[in-house]
């Protein structure tokens, strides 16, 4: 075999071992492992032999300074003694996703040159994937981005006070000749927006940085900015004002609007819709956990059809509804259960278009180098603030005592 039937050979067995590895036998890495060994000789021997002859040549050839490529293959070959692929990533050898693979399978201990406390000096990283298996990392899911894209978003400049109307104009019925009575439009309360900042700072030891996965940076980023995200939807639903957003479940509802429930029932949602002024239906919706929404959704009518729907968008994505009503499940209020609080609100009736988020300094991500630790910053950073601009919609049910 020459040099390129080798290398293509050992890209095959790389990835066979990357699609079978789990279901790889004992007998089947021996054999792989054999001919992986008779390989690499017999591609190390090779390559020995191509740079003698470019260095013979090359000293016939102004001195040296002529390149001169490969015999066996136009791709230039990378001398593979120490045990370092092209990139100089250890954890892309194929001696290492060998040694990975027997330490998950067999539970044999990963090499010492290749752990990652003996490379990094950091402790909290265990064993380090190799690159070329997974360049993914793996996190837990959090729930975000279902209340920020439902409010009204706005960007004025902090300290700005915003008028509101609480008069309209009435139109009188007149004769013939008559004349109507001139009405003031008078501006009631206001709306003042301040600034209040919201951060989140992220510190990686340069160490981490440079040995982990390629994809740690964007990962990381992604992170801060979802971060940021939960933040301000917590502060849309629950906020108290002081040092942030106020929230839509500290404002006071208008009178009527607050139902007291001892449990989810049937005549909840009856009493809330009822309290809901009808030139408030259009774009309001429920808000409420999906615990409690499964609370709904099983109560059924007296001919037994469950009062709660749910349907698949064309993307599959879940569509509820309670009562022909748009539901919003989140994880910002409480659910109901026999030991919450009286008082509390575990579901609503608002439209969110009526709370408006103001930020004038939208969010940006920056990265910097500490000088005294080296740590790797990433960091961002927005001015915000939010205020139900009309709570005419706001329709709560809480806690009966």
């Amino acid at each position: 075999m020459n040099l390129e039937q080798i290398l293509t050979r050992l890209a095959q067995i790389k990835e066979d071992i990357e699609k079978r590895g789990a279901e790889l036998g004992a007998a089947d890495m021996d054999a792989l492992e054999a001919e992986i060994k008779e390989l690499t000789e017999k591609r190390d021997a090779l390559i020995k032999d191509n740079e003698k002859r470019a260095q013979l040549l090359g000293s016939l050839s102004d001195g040296g300074a002529t390149v001169v490529r490969s015999f066996a293959s136009p791709t230039p070959v990378q001398p593979q003694g120490n045990g370092m692929e092209a990139d100089g990533d250890p954890y892309s050898t194929m001696e290492y996703r060998k040694a990975f693979m027997s330490h998950v399978l067999k539970g044999e201990p990963i090499p010492a040159e290749y752990r990652a406390d003996a490379i990094t000096k950091t402790t909290d990283i265990g064993s380090i994937i190799p690159t070329e298996v997974l360049n993914k990392i793996v996190e837990k899911i959090e729930a975000v981005g279902m209340i920020l894209p439902l409010v009204t978003k706005t960007a004025y400049k902090g300290g700005l006070v915003i008028p509101t109307s609480t008069v309209k104009p009435v139109a009188t019925w007149i004769s013939e000749g008559a004349k109507s009575d001139k009405q003031k439009k008078s501006m009631g309360d206001n709306i003042t927006f301040a600034y209040h900042k919201l951060r989140c700072a992220v510190a990686v030891t340069l160490e981490v940085d440079t040995m982990s996965l390629s994809v740690f940076e964007t990962t990381l980023i992604n992170n801060v900015v979802e971060a940021m995200i939960k933040k301000l939807e917590e502060s849309i639903i629950s906020g108290d004002g002081s040092g942030k957003p106020k929230g839509i479940l500290t404002e006071a509802p208008e009178s009527g609007q607050k139902i007291n429930s001892s449990k989810p029932s049937y005549q909840d949602l009856i009493d809330a819709e009822a309290a809901l002024p009808i030139e408030y239906e259009t774009g309001a919706v429920w808000c409420m956990t999906k615990k409690t929404f499964m609370a709904y959704f099983g109560i059924t009518d007296a001919t037994g059809q469950p009062i709660g729907r749910v349907n698949y968008g064309i993307a599959g994505k879940p569509e509820r509804f309670l009562l022909g009503r748009p539901v919003v499940v989140c994880n910002y209020l409480d659910s109901f259960a026999p030991t919450l609080a009286a008082g509390k609100a575990f579901a609503f009736l608002f439209n969110f278009a009526d709370y408006v988020l103001n930020a004038n300094y939208q969010m940006g991500v920056k990265k910097y180098e500490d000088n005294d630790t080296d740590d790797q910053i990433t960091r961002a950073v927005m001015l915000v603030d939010g205020k139900v601009v009309d709570k005419n919609s706001l329709v709560i049910i809480a806690k009966k005592a």
